[in-house]
């Protein structure tokens, strides 16, 4: 009796150290929203381009964006609210010394959002953990607007971009964006973050896009070659069908940790991954939706001009249900429609995706991004 009240005093004291500890504001939600800290809310914008306290909305009509708009008022009357970024630039968003976490992301490029690519680096790291055209990297990857609500990721009119993963570093973070349009872009952009410690088990994001157009053999590769211990948060889907019939027969399946032939997870169609069913069909049409963790928020349409096929929009963010794993993930779909007598038809679709997930760096290194002409949407 003795020994298990020991255990059990134990037990209640180091429950009593752990709701001691100091809050570090990160993994913010309504339950802990009261809860105060020593962390240190800093953001990034055109008008303070450090993030340093009270160096907001200094620049000078001479050194300003908006300077013509400005000019009957002066300093601090919005001054330099956005940037240019030329033809063949690439600009430094964002470059934080930490230990911290960027919370919250919100921007509106102009220009075609395939031709802007952005990228974050963690740490001294010289290769990106994230580069993504910046379009699909916020749901958008066929250049047109549809409303997104999610949980991650948000989308609002006209085109404001809203992005919620939390990015822990610890040392530093830098975000750029490179123009590779022949235009000049035009961006507003804002980075929400905080100065705090970061737990020990924090993983680093990584984001990677890839595209297949057509796809060959019926199977897309998502991702692949991710080494080390981490786990996979999602991905977004751009999916243009080149056949008639349902187009969605296709299995997700997860190779983890020494999978080679067979997967440890496999799916049981593409609508069923994306939390749908049967076709998505409601009433003989396609019926988007777009709901905290899984959507099919877009629905191209053809037009009977231009606009000569179906293409769709898609996300399926696992935050609630990462998959984990401890060395190696790898992860397909099958590109399946329906032929002649009820039979299976491998497809050559267009497809796109950018994966995201959390792992210890240092991360693989990615294949290069293609290049401007395989990137066009077509």
């Amino acid at each position: 009796m003795k020994k298990l009240f020991l255990i059990s005093l134990a037990a209640c004291l180091g429950l009593a150290a752990s709701a001691q500890q100091p809050f570090n504001g990160l993994e913010m939600n309504m339950g802990n929203l009261h809860r105060l800290s020593d962390a240190k809310t800093r953001s990034i914008s055109p008008e303070n381009r450090t993030g340093e306290p009270g160096k907001g909305g200094m620049a000078t009509l001479e050194q300003g964006t908006a300077r013509n708009a400005a000019r009957d008022l002066g300093q601090g009357w919005k001054v330099n609210p956005y940037i240019h970024i030329e033809p063949g630039q690439t600009t430094v968003l964002a470059e934080i010394t930490g230990p911290g976490a960027i919370q919250h992301i919100w921007m509106t490029p102009t220009g075609n959002w395939r031709y802007s690519i952005i990228r974050f680096y963690w740490d001294d790291e010289t290769t990106p953990s994230v580069e993504v055209p910046v379009g699909d990297f916020f749901g958008m990857g066929w250049g047109e607007y549809a409303q997104m609500n999610s949980l991650a990721v948000t989308v609002n009119p006209g085109s404001a971009f809203n992005c919620y993963w939390t990015m822990p570093f610890r040392k530093k973070c830098k975000i750029t964006m490179e123009n590779i349009n022949t235009e000049r872009m035009t961006l507003y952009y804002q980075v929400d973050y905080t100065l705090t410690q970061v737990p020990e088990d924090a993983g680093y994001f990584h984001a990677q896009f890839r595209r297949n157009n057509p796809v060959k053999g019926g199977e897309f590769t998502m991702i692949d070659g991710v080494k080390g211990k981490g786990q996979y948060v999602g991905t977004y889907m751009a999916w243009g069908v080149n056949n008639n019939g349902w187009w969605g027969e296709g299995e997700i399946k997860f190779f983890m940790d020494g999978d080679t032939k067979f997967p440890t997870i496999c799916g049981t169609g593409t609508e069923d991954y994306f939390c749908g069913s049967y076709n998505f069909d409601n009433k003989g049409k396609y019926q988007e939706f777009s709901t905290p963790y899984a959507g099919l928020h877009q629905v191209i349409r053809p037009d009977g001009l231009y606009k000569s096929q179906q293409r769709f929009g898609l996300y399926r963010w696992h935050v609630m249900d990462p998959v984990r794993f401890e060395k190696e993930l790898k992860i397909t779909i099958q590109d399946l429609g329906w032929r002649s007598g009820g039979r299976y038809l491998p497809q050559q679709s267009d497809i796109s995706s950018v994966v995201f997930w959390y792992q210890r760096e240092p991360h693989a290194p990615f294949p290069k991004l293609q290049p401007k002409d395989e990137l066009e949407v077509n």
